[in-house]
């Protein structure tokens, strides 16, 4: 049957991909949003009155907030199996004698599919503040640091520029979930016996926190924020390599001379990018992770190593022969005992933990951000 005049074909391109809609009196109703994952079904959500007026009445910042914290929460439900695993190795160190997919399978055998999910509640609720103020901050400082450093400095580069929002960042994020982070590795090592009965003190998150700050005081909550802060050379590698990368895959848009307010040069363009914009972003963020994780690992071991100190000793053999808190001794005890290959146990296991989890935290905090932004018709400042 031929389709009458008050039938209207239009289509929406999106990353190289079309997408056909039909209606027959609306001819008012346009495509809005561009997100092949999405679909029409956006469209529903932007009709929806209440929707729009919140987030109409969000502020730029708060939207990048809500879509940190949103990117945030989804990697860590992601990753949380795979850092289980990562945990236990780094922990072992030496003495472990199960790769990946032996400790993995042993966890599962021993402890059943919960012993996967050792620490998820302070995992998800470490990722979620931690992400929030990082890509608050980050956003933020990418704004911030090239007036500064062109005004102080005379320097107009966009890695310096990245570099320095990156450390910002990664300090205020840092020191403010430390504890978070201290508590998940406690519980991640946490082990069952075969009745399924717990071998250590902690019952869950709460607990943990409760008996920690009671038997070892406040400061318990910050051992290993030393060499977390050392590991801020990680962010400072990871996200001015990922920025480069983006532009080098054809995933920003065309830099603008620096008087245009319309957008910056690290913006992604849903819009009008490039064919698989998604596969070029997860490229990017997968190998500049690699790139920043192979440099920087050795500062996790002493991380995890001086996290699980505790004055009490509570894991035994974990920390046999181990001095307590200090960075230097921790760094020789393991260089004495498991040589160069100690400070990089559980490498092969990390990156198949943050990979992954550096794919799905900066990709869709990529489309969480430009998407409340489009729906909002705010723009970063």
């Amino acid at each position: 049957m031929a389709p009458s005049k008050n039938d209207v074909d239009f289509s929406d391109r999106i990353q190289g991909e079309d997408l056909e809609f039909n209606r027959n009196t609306m001819e008012d109703f346009h495509v809005r949003h561009k997100f092949k994952s999405i679909g029409a079904a956006n469209n529903a959500i932007i009709q929806n009155s209440f929707v729009h007026k919140v987030l109409s009445n969000c502020s730029a910042t708060q939207l990048v907030t809500l879509s940190g914290a949103a990117s945030g929460f989804l990697a860590g439900v992601v990753v949380c199996p795979l850092d289980v695993v990562k945990t236990r190795l780094q922990a072992k160190g030496k003495k472990s004698t199960r790769g990946f997919v032996g400790e993995f399978t042993h966890i599962v055998h021993k402890e059943g599919l919960r012993g996967l999910y050792r620490g998820l509640v302070p995992i998800t609720i470490g990722y979620l503040p931690t992400w929030t103020i990082y890509f608050t901050i980050y956003e933020r400082a990418k704004k911030f640091y090239p007036g500064f450093m062109e005004e102080k400095f005379g320097l107009e580069m966009d890695s310096v520029n990245h570099f320095c929002a990156a450390l910002t960042a990664g300090m205020v994020s840092s020191i403010a979930v430390n504890p978070i982070w201290v508590v998940k590795t406690r519980l991640m090592i946490q082990t069952s016996n075969k009745k399924g009965t717990e071998t250590s003190h902690y019952k869950g998150t709460i607990d943990a926190f409760k008996t920690m700050y009671k038997e070892e005081g406040i400061r318990v909550f910050y051992s290993g924020l030393i060499p977390s802060l050392f590991g801020l050379l990680h962010v400072g590698i990871h996200f001015p390599v990922y920025e480069k990368l983006k532009e080098v895959t054809g995933c920003t848009r065309p830099a603008l001379p620096l008087s245009a307010t319309s957008h910056e040069s690290d913006e992604i363009d849903f819009n009008h990018g490039p064919n698989h914009l998604l596969l070029r972003l997860i490229f990017a963020s997968s190998l500049a992770k690699m790139i920043a994780s192979t440099i920087t690992y050795p500062h996790e071991i002493l991380r995890t190593r001086m996290q699980l100190r505790s004055s009490k000793e509570p894991y035994g053999t974990v920390h046999e022969g181990q001095d307590k808190g200090k960075l230097l001794k921790t760094l020789f005890k393991i260089y004495q005992k498991e040589g160069l290959k100690g400070f990089y146990a559980g490498y092969v296991v990390n990156l198949a933990r943050t990979v992954p989890a550096s794919a799905v935290t900066l990709v869709s905090f990529e489309y969480f951000k430009t998407y409340l932004l489009e729906v909002s018709g705010n723009k970063l400042a």
